[in-house]
């Protein structure tokens, strides 16, 4: 599936009207950007988004992030999937609510941390391709590593923080489940210089039904 990364109200109204995206991934900085508060963004996303709404817990503290995680339920609802930071805080939390409100991990930077998320009952891994590579070196063979040892179980790969279309096909080529994308991206994905200069010859050189 692909999901929007973005909590601009009108961002999501656009991509919704685009037919293919399948949700929305929402985190601190992005809400930060947002006119409304994060109740009401959330809320107003919620309205707008065909699938699952990603809120990502920011409290620090156990029991404060488990309150937070199922306040965050109470404000999205079914459509909620709760980001977790992979700490060991994070995890402890998944494991609390993931029977209850499906849990993904975010900001995975080893296998083992996705070896862990899977254990604690995650239902997605979140890998930040992009940023992995300016500060692992590599990205894409961290998807890679996540995907062989997830192989079989039921936590999927949804990779983030990816730049251009090519880096986002790569991540799928590589194990990827799942993509988010900003806004930008995801258009730009629809788009090949070849394929208008196809269109372009197919409609000067022939012909089609006339409308009424």
């Amino acid at each position: 599936m692909i999901y929007l990364d973005s909590a601009i109200v009108s961002e999501a109204e656009i991509a919704g009207k685009l037919g293919w995206i399948k949700g929305i991934t929402t985190n601190p900085t992005l809400l930060a950007k947002s006119d409304l508060s994060p109740e009401e963004t959330l809320k107003k996303l919620a309205a707008i988004s065909p699938g699952e709404l990603y809120y990502q817990l920011t409290a620090t503290d156990r029991d404060r992030a488990i309150a937070q995680g199922r306040r965050a339920f109470e404000i999205i609802g079914a459509k909620t999937v709760l980001k977790v930071p992979a700490t060991a805080v994070g995890f402890q939390v998944v494991a609390q609510l993931s029977p209850e409100i499906p849990c993904a991990v975010t900001a995975i930077y080893s296998a083992a941390q996705a070896a862990v998320a899977r254990e604690a009952g995650a239902k997605y891994a979140i890998a930040y391709v992009n940023r992995a590579t300016r500060l692992l070196g590599d990205g894409l063979a961290l998807v890679r590593d996540m995907a062989a040892l997830l192989q079989g179980s039921a936590t999927e790969i949804l990779a983030a923080s990816l730049k251009t279309p090519n880096e986002a096909a790569a991540a799928l080529r590589a194990g990827a489940h799942h993509l988010t994308l900003p806004l930008s991206v995801l258009q730009a994905m629809t788009t090949h210089e070849l394929s208008e200069q196809t269109v372009e010859e197919f409609n000067s050189n022939g012909t089609g039904i006339e409308l009424l």
